[in-house]
């Protein structure tokens, strides 16, 4: 699954992550299915793999800043009927993953592994490892609008 830049592997590793890291998602997965959010393979999986980090990165990117960003879906509490509408705009299964830039956005996974800006627009980094370099290195997402067509998906 990963297959990151040695320096997006410093900066993960710096943060806390090491390869087979196992989270329990038990927490996350009951709270948001309270509210009609399930936690899907994909989310599943990444969680258990990233859940709980804290990645602290500034400065200029790529092609934006580079800003902090948490991975702990409890971040996106209260904000379940944005992941809802927008699931629904894009026609893909968005669940929260947590934060971006200390609040101003969220950030979603869809159920094949792509990674999501969620806000009052949605935007996509890509799929793992791609999004974590976007993440890490200041690689601006690709907006999405309403009209967007999943790939794969008849027009």
């Amino acid at each position: 699954m990963n297959s990151w830049s040695p320096e997006v592997d410093g900066v993960l590793t710096a943060s806390g992550w090491t390869p087979g890291r196992r989270v329990d998602t038990a927490r996350w997965r009951s709270m948001f299915e309270a509210v009609g959010l399930v936690m899907h393979d994909a989310a599943e999986a990444f969680l258990q793999e990233f859940g709980g980090l804290t990645v602290n990165v500034s400065g200029p990117g790529v092609s934006c800043a580079r800003e902090p960003f948490e991975l702990d879906p409890e971040l996106a509490w209260g904000e379940e009927d944005r992941f809802t509408e927008w699931s629904e705009a894009i026609g893909r299964h968005l669940y929260p993953l947590g934060e971006l830039d200390h609040g101003r956005f969220f950030l979603g996974i869809d159920e094949v592994g792509v990674i999501y800006l969620v806000e009052t627009w949605v935007a996509s980094f890509g799929p793992i490892p791609q999004a974590m370099e976007s993440l890490v290195l200041g690689v601006a997402p690709r907006r999405i609008d309403e009209a967007w067509e999943p790939a794969g998906q008849p027009p």
